[in-house]
């Protein structure tokens, strides 16, 4: 390895994904805190000088995801609503704003569909006047073939207040394959027992633990996202090891692959094989944990 150049811009990246390099440019998303948080976009050449910059977006809201794809970008950034920005990268001197969609909740992570679509994964969010409360897991999808006018084309919630997911902090636990229309995610449901608050309460609840397993999708632009079934490796929540609940069960589900036409999903405890097009059981492997 050689020292080649170093560079520096305002601000405090998020991760991998605010980072890019692109046909000689290195482009970066950050966010400024000194004050009202603000957020920014540089452009910088090999020799780390920048060149190019839009900054002060969303004043007051932080980076929430971010994804950098040829000459556009994408950033999510939230509050209370949440912006999903489209910027034009072309011009490394000049980055622009070319248009913006508000929709509730927000997108932690964002992964590429096909040019001109995206898939988020996030949390949907109820407004709570200077803030929101968090509310189950979200997936959206966005056309984006409009720059000027990107639309939230189909979004779908899974469970309440409570409901996770490893995606939400860690892409390798998302699989996704375009040409099968296929998407799969680990997620931990919580559900709210609404006989136990008010209409009023219901909105900050937090719901409880009822099933942990993976979920899968079909994706596709003329169809949506639709479930296509779950799996899970804990068969009876009463055969959980006291104190492991649903939260720390070595039967968790962290990660799903496919290999021909079988899905495997992969907790520490055991490996489980189904079928990949209508997810029917066909073994599993018991693992020392």
């Amino acid at each position: 390895m050689t020292y080649v150049a170093s560079g520096e811009v305002p601000g405090m990246v998020l991760n991998q994904f605010s980072m890019d390099e692109y046909d000689g440019y290195f482009r970066v998303a950050t966010t400024t805190r000194e004050g009202t948080p603000q957020n920014h976009i540089y452009i910088l050449d090999m020799a780390l000088n920048i060149t190019g910059s839009l900054e002060n977006l969303a004043p007051g809201e932080t980076i929430y995801s971010a994804r950098f794809m040829g000459d556009r970008g994408y950033l999510v950034t939230f509050k209370q609503v949440d912006p999903l920005f489209v910027i034009d990268l072309s011009d490394p001197y000049n980055p622009e704003e070319l248009g913006y969609l508000k929709v509730t909740g927000y997108s932690d992570y964002l992964h590429p569909y096909d040019e001109t679509h995206i898939i988020g994964i996030g949390k949907e969010t109820t407004d709570a006047g200077e803030f929101a409360w968090y509310q189950g897991v979200k997936i959206s999808l966005f056309d984006v073939s409009d720059v000027g006018n990107p639309v939230e084309i189909d979004k779908l919630e899974i469970g309440d207040r409570g409901t996770d997911s490893p995606v939400l902090w860690d892409h390798k636990a998302f699989l996704f394959d375009k040409a099968r229309n296929l998407l799969v995610m680990p997620i931990l449901e919580a559900k709210v027992d609404v006989t136990k608050y008010s209409e009023a309460e219901l909105v900050w609840a937090y719901g409880e633990p009822v099933w942990q397993g993976a979920y899968a999708f079909n994706v596709s632009l003329d169809q949506g996202i639709q479930l296509k079934g779950r799996i899970t490796h804990i068969e009876d929540p009463a055969d959980l090891e006291e104190g492991y609940y649903y939260y720390y069960s070595p039967f968790s589900v962290e990660r799903s692959l496919y290999i021909d036409d079988v899905l495997y999903t992969i907790s520490d405890a055991k490996i489980k094989m189904n079928n990949l097009e209508n997810l029917d059981y066909i073994n599993e492997v018991q693992l020392l944990y």
